[in-house]
């Protein structure tokens, strides 16, 4: 994938969710690709972008987006529909004369003929969720997806993690995979200045039990500051998580996210199942000090960085600590965030790229 002056930019297809994390992790990829002299297609699969995504997407140079209307790895019913998904997808790639693929999701591989290497992105999958959340014989609806998980880890040409502890996790649920760390990144938001207030504040897909919401909703009464929750409630099939004490923001535009970490002092994630956490990330680059779950790829990331909590009895303590004296703990999270940047994030994945196309 050659890229600078006197070559032609480097095309890359891209997918990507725009419910949740991956679309934020699909733009700011895009545009630290951009920055390398990388084009890219980003097909959106599942819901359509809103209006506000397609201003973000029109922003990055050279990005084209293309609302494709095929199933999710997770909203498709049976496995055809994730083959035709594959095969729309490697047409598209096709007719585009991409030089390689980037899938948010292995499943997505498929059974299609790609024209181009093939790169997918291990972010999660129901196998690892089932293994930290609930264990055993999985149900038959999750079973076939985690075969076609299974499929599209042996048949990418490369497969990128988020962290080498969700590299574990995955090689535990799948068997023996290759794969290449590459961390992800995320730019800093600016907004204006506000004085910041003692108060707890969480983002994140709340009715998933795995992000233990019920946690910090537990905890809030017994507090004496605010403790607010952002993100949806509602689960896609329909299913309401109600709390009783948790303020409830609602799903927030980035920039009124951005806002509220602006204005409050500590952010907590108790999540049991989390393989990367942008969230936590764009709270430490506010300032914000972190109480986290007590999780290896928190460790990963965050050792050192933040209060950590192994079980529900020491979370109200952590919050009470990091709420005393927010300030070392906020600088400490602020400067491990310049680790997890968009441009290392970019040149990280632009070199898996270039590998798998130099040996195509």
């Amino acid at each position: 994938m050659p890229d600078g002056v006197g070559h032609p930019a480097p095309r890359l297809l891209m997918t990507t969710d725009a419910v949740g994390g991956i679309w934020r992790y699909s733009v700011d990829l895009a545009a630290g690709l951009a920055g390398r002299g990388v084009q890219t297609m980003l097909a959106v699969l599942g819901p359509s972008a809103n209006p506000a995504q397609r201003v973000e997407a029109e922003a990055v140079p050279g990005l084209r987006l293309v609302d494709t209307g095929l199933p999710l790895d997770w909203t498709a019913s049976v496995s055809s529909e994730l083959d035709r998904a594959s095969d729309c997808l490697a047409g598209l790639a096709a007719t585009a004369g991409v030089r390689s693929v980037h899938l948010h999701a292995p499943a997505l591989v498929g059974t299609a003929r790609w024209p181009a290497p093939v790169v997918a992105v291990a972010h999660s999958c129901v196998a690892t969720w089932w293994r930290a959340m609930r264990g055993g014989p999985m149900p038959d609806d999750l079973a076939w997806r985690c075969a076609a998980t299974r499929a599209g880890l042996l048949a990418a040409q490369r497969v990128i993690a988020p962290t080498a502890a969700h590299a574990r996790e995955t090689g535990a649920a799948y068997g023996p995979v290759p794969m290449q760390v590459v961390h992800n990144g995320s730019r800093a938001r600016t907004v204006p200045a506000r004085p910041r207030r003692s108060a707890v504040l969480t983002a994140g897909r709340l009715w998933d039990a795995g992000k233990a919401a019920d946690w910090l909703d537990r905890a809030a009464p017994r507090l004496d500051v605010p403790v607010s929750a952002a993100g949806p409630t509602r689960s896609p099939k329909g299913a309401e998580t109600r709390f009783d004490y948790l303020r409830l923001l609602g799903t927030l535009a980035p920039d009124a996210l951005a806002a509220e970490r602006a204005g409050a002092t500590v952010f907590a994630s108790m999540a049991r199942y989390e393989p990367f956490g942008l969230a936590v990330l764009e709270a430490a680059q506010s300032g914000m000090a972190l109480v986290l779950s007590d999780t290896p790829g928190f460790r990963e990331l965050w050792d050192g960085a933040a209060i950590f909590v192994a079980e529900e009895a020491g979370l109200l303590p952590a919050l009470r600590q990091a709420l005393a004296a927010p300030e070392p703990w906020a600088a400490r999270a602020q400067e491990r965030a310049r680790r997890y940047t968009v441009e290392v994030m970019a040149a990280g994945t632009l070199a898996v790229h270039r590998g798998v196309a130099v040996r195509a």
